[in-house]
């Protein structure tokens, strides 16, 4: 080759290079694009662990987002609400929290004072005002199946009977996950379920809400009074309580539509 033809093929090549590097960029799932909020927080209820959640992450991953679990210990509150701050504390910058069941009550008080907390998704989740507990309101529905297979142990803490565990919350999981599920069940303390809550987050931040319409633990009824109370977004999915575990795609949906939505806010 001349050296005029060579000299004309690197030109040709800077400039392809150049225009390649100049253009658009097309978004895929796993570049969210500029300006949309990237982490969020999983908050996990009783009688499972963050694992609950795996199924959520993995999809919420897909479509690019920085997700954390929290392993709340459920021996309080105060213990759950402290194990919550020390993963926000690790995010860096605005950030969704959500909590499952008892995660509800957690992610109430711990998103209240926190300024990355951007919006709130409550999963069959308890949503309670200031100065209420989570027995406040489950007592205003209907006595729930998964109460009566409840065991209360020597120190305190309560356990789902583990033949009973699928038919309490996860009829709709494949029994052989089921097994599993209760057999790494972490029990919670009697006691947070008088807890009250001192400052509520949905107060002061948009709220979605995910109803379970076959729920056995958490009436559908009492969810969906909570969700209008705290003025959420509602979304229902025909599912058990463990909605995390049996409907993981339709939960991560969810959670990106409404992470979407705070992010427009």
């Amino acid at each position: 080759m001349s050296t005029k033809r060579l000299l004309c093929a690197v030109v040709l090549c800077l400039s392809a290079a150049i225009a390649l590097a100049q253009a658009p960029r097309a978004q895929t799932d796993m570049q969210p694009s500029e300006g949309r909020i990237r982490n969020i927080v999983l908050v996990h209820g009783a009688f499972v662990d963050g694992s609950s959640w795996n199924g959520v992450i993995a999809r919420l991953q897909k479509k690019g987002y920085h997700v954390s679990a929290v392993q709340n210990p459920l021996t309080s509150l105060a213990d759950d609400v402290a194990a919550t701050r020390r993963v926000l504390a690790q995010q860096d910058g605005p950030t969704v929290l959500v909590g499952h069941s008892w995660g509800g009550e957690v992610i109430t008080e711990a998103g209240a004072d926190d300024p990355k907390v951007v919006g709130l998704v409550y999963v069959t989740a308890i949503a309670p005002d200031v100065g209420e507990s989570p027995m406040d309101i489950l007592k205003r529905g209907p006595k729930m199946p998964a109460g009566d297979n409840m065991i209360r142990d020597a120190d305190g803490f309560l356990w789902l009977d583990r033949d009973a565990y699928r038919e309490s919350i996860a009829a709709d999981v494949p029994p052989s996950l089921t097994r599993v599920l209760s057999a790494a069940q972490q029990p919670i303390a009697a006691a947070a379920f008088d807890e009250k809550v001192d400052k509520a987050a949905w107060k002061t931040r948009p709220s979605w809400y995910i109803v379970t319409t076959q729920d056995r633990a958490v009436s559908p009824d009492i969810q969906r009074s909570m969700a209008k109370r705290i003025g959420a977004t509602i979304v229902e999915i025909p599912s058990s309580h463990l909605v995390t575990v049996a409907h993981a795609g339709a939960t991560a949906d969810a959670i990106d539509r409404a992470a979407r939505e705070f992010s427009k806010q």
